[in-house]
């Protein structure tokens, strides 16, 4: 099939049967088998492409991205949408950030800064969401929190301690590990500054420098290995000295058994009933936590406003709700998190986060619960691990299995794998967690440019960046064909995406390797298009 033949059926019309029945639909789309003739791209991404790759369209531009500019040139063009709340339960917002502050949603039942509960809520001053970690930021894992506390059975602890062992043991490791690598690009800095004669040189300079010196061919050869990891010299300083923070916060914070990151918050994370914590001021606290901007910029930041980059969807005001710190999140806050966005209005809820320990997780799966009563679609990332989650030992919380069997909870949570910019056998993220029954569908997640705070922009990569990915495309289809439910918004996003039998590379290991059909649930990744038209076509069956 030619490639033009091939986006002719693509973007054909797509056929549905829609079929109501105790409150369920089902959906059969029918636009084409799969994705597998179309070309692989050849040539690297420019800089533009790395910046909005996520947005490409694999047919046209031959990377695996969603599409979203024929969204808005051929379905939206000049329609107007209704207004949805999408709530970013994460790390703080920079709610002032150029890129965003016109997007973040306000309380219009609170009177700012007056100390009282205005609309009675049970919330003082919420003005744009709410902030459930009150001043702390660092946290423990909860592993760690599981051994300190002595949580769970004895046979949860003790697979706790292995895993605490364990990863301690390679933090430290890997701590020293770029600390001497760092040792060693300083020495040889220096030494090639002196060389050539001037503060600043390129790879060039280095490159061409001849000697018989076997110290100075020593430094140059570091220097060259260093360039395969940076295009500069400054660059690798700081990709070091990023290392060294993330293993030096494993070890004091995460890994730590006598820290206590909960203690200036004040209340008792494991009672569910101490309630009247935190404060209504979400905005991140320092520069360093930037997760929750990075995401909420990938869903919502201002479009074709000429500055750093456009979000999804063009009708969505931002709730955010501060629950996810520098460590592993509180089911409690999880869970009372949900329940605030579902009670002020948010139709979606961003989940960028997970763990793999739970130990109150039927407080989360009662406000999943809560949520699907109340017909709220909630967006989690899959994780980071590169793991099979359809191995019992295998676990990413919250999630929405009831059993084994893949049987659900509720109707309304959608699980997202992540997807990288070269379309092929390397798609998959080598770090996305993946599985027939617990991932259902894959987004564009590696190395994604969005806003940081502090006026900033950097790529991020990971879940977290696919989850926003698939929860803009889902505020796109809540704005535009409001009469659909969260589980037929699921249906569409699942049903409507592109599919692969090519064999995909999983976990960044080469021998190990699955049909792309079989490492999620759908066997797809979503499409924006495609998903417009379906919900068009659902919306105007109903």
């Amino acid at each position: 099939m030619t490639v033009k033949h091939l986006k002719s059926a693509l973007y054909s019309s797509l056929v549905m049967v829609f079929l109501a029945g105790c409150g369920s639909t089902a959906l059969v789309l029918t636009p084409i088998e799969n994705i597998d003739t179309t070309p692989l791209k050849i040539s690297e991404l420019t800089d533009e492409e790395n910046k909005t790759w996520g947005h490409a369209d694999l047919i046209s531009d031959t990377i695996p991205g969603i599409s979203l500019n024929q969204v808005y040139n051929d379905i939206i063009k000049n329609k107007k949408g209704k207004k949805v709340i999408v709530a970013v339960l994460d790390a703080g917002i920079d709610l002032g950030h150029e890129d965003l502050d016109d997007v973040i949603w306000t309380n219009k039942g609170e009177r700012a800064g007056n100390g009282l509960d205005d609309d009675n809520n049970g919330y003082i001053d919420d003005i744009h969401g709410y902030n459930f970690l009150g001043e702390a930021f660092d946290e423990q894992l909860e592993y760690t929190r599981i051994i300190k506390l002595k949580l769970g059975d004895n046979a949860i602890q003790e697979k706790a301690k292995a895993e605490h062992q364990k990863e301690f043991s390679e933090a430290t490791q890997n701590k020293v590990r770029y600390e001497q690598i760092l040792s060693s690009v300083k020495e040889s800095d220096a030494a090639i500054k002196k060389h050539l004669g001037k503060n600043e040189y390129s790879k060039k300079d280095v490159i061409a420098i001849q000697t018989e010196d076997e110290a100075l061919l020593k430094y140059v050869a570091t220097l060259k290995q260093m360039y395969s990891f940076a295009d500069s010299i400054p660059a690798v300083y700081k990709q070091l000295n990023r290392g060294i923070d993330y293993f030096n916060g494993r070890l004091n914070y995460h890994l730590n058994l006598d820290y206590d990151g909960r203690k200036i918050v004040g209340d008792n994370p494991y009672d569910l009933m101490d309630l009247g914590y935190g404060n209504g001021n979400p905005n991140n606290r320092v520069k360093d936590e930037s997760h929750g901007t990075h995401v909420a910029g990938i869903i919502a930041a201002e479009r074709d406003n000429g500055l750093g980059v456009n979000g999804i969807a063009n009708n969505v005001e931002i709730m955010s709700i501060r629950a996810v710190p520098n460590g592993d999140e509180y089911d409690k806050d999880i869970a009372l998190g949900i329940r605030y966005a579902v009670d002020n209005g948010a139709i979606i809820i961003n989940a960028s986060f997970g763990k793999s320990y739970s130990p109150n997780s039927d407080w989360v799966y009662d406000a999943i619960k809560y949520a699907a009563d109340n017909d709220v679609l909630i967006v989690h990332a899959a994780g980071n691990d590169g793991l099979d989650l359809d191995n019992p030992n295998n676990t990413n919380f919250p999630n929405d299995q009831a059993d084994i069997n893949g049987n659900e909870i509720a109707d309304n949570l959608i699980t997202v794998g992540a997807l990288d910019d070269k379309y092929g056998s390397e798609m998959v993220a080598s770090f996305s967690n993946y599985g027939k029954m617990n991932v259902d569908v894959f987004a564009p997640g590696g190395h994604i440019y969005s806003t940081m705070p502090e006026n900033e922009y950097e790529f991020q990569g990971g879940t977290s960046m696919a989850a926003p990915m698939v929860a803009g495309i889902a505020a796109l289809i809540r704005s535009y064909y409001p009469k659909l439910t969260a589980p037929q918004v699921k249906r569409v996003l699942i049903e409507s995406g592109l599919s692969s039998s090519a064999s995909v590379v999983l976990s960044g290991d080469a021998e190990k390797t699955k049909p792309f059909n079989q490492v999620s649930k759908s066997g797809k990744m979503v499409n924006a298009y495609n998903a417009l038209i379906m919900a068009s076509n659902l919306s105007k069956s109903l």
